[in-house]
């Protein structure tokens, strides 16, 4: 891990929103093309004491503005969300995690379309896990990068 990324890019995941600050997500992991992600169960709990839903969609679309931060060139090109499926699997009872990657040929094929057409659809699909490695929910995350100027 890029000890450069993790002080650059942690602040701007973990502080630069209020919402996802009082969460306490943190960035355990970056580098380019891969992160890991986790959000404490206190203080996201809900009325049955498990992980709150919001949290959990919460903690599987935050990563993708360090993937992008991470991977992509900020002073060509900006993420967009355009959506986002999740479906929950399991209580979160324990803090959760998630890690989200972009392969070096996917990221070519984003920049080089984004190049080419001034935006560029993207997706990946994700498991946020529990402190033992159970599944709690998948999500596919649709991304869109655009080209400053376009």
């Amino acid at each position: 891990m890029s000890d450069d990324l993790m002080t650059t890019i942690r602040p701007l995941v973990e502080k630069a929103f209020p919402f996802v600050e009082r969460m306490g997500l943190r960035l355990d992991h970056i580098e380019p093309g891969r992160v890991r992600m986790t959000c404490p169960l206190e203080p996201n709990t809900n009325h049955i004491g498990t992980m709150y839903a919001g949290a959990l969609f919460t903690l599987a679309e935050i990563p993708g503005g360090a993937l992008f931060l991470s991977t992509f060139d900020a002073a060509t090109y900006y993420p967009i969300v355009k959506g986002m499926e999740i479906k929950f699997v399991k209580l979160a009872s324990t803090d959760i995690s998630v890690e989200v990657s972009i392969s070096p040929e996917e990221v070519a094929r984003v920049s080089a379309e984004a190049d080419a057409n001034g935006k560029a659809d993207f997706e990946w699909d994700c498991e946020l896990t529990d402190a033992e490695g159970n599944v709690v929910c998948v999500t596919t995350n649709r991304y869109q990068l655009r080209r400053h100027g376009s």
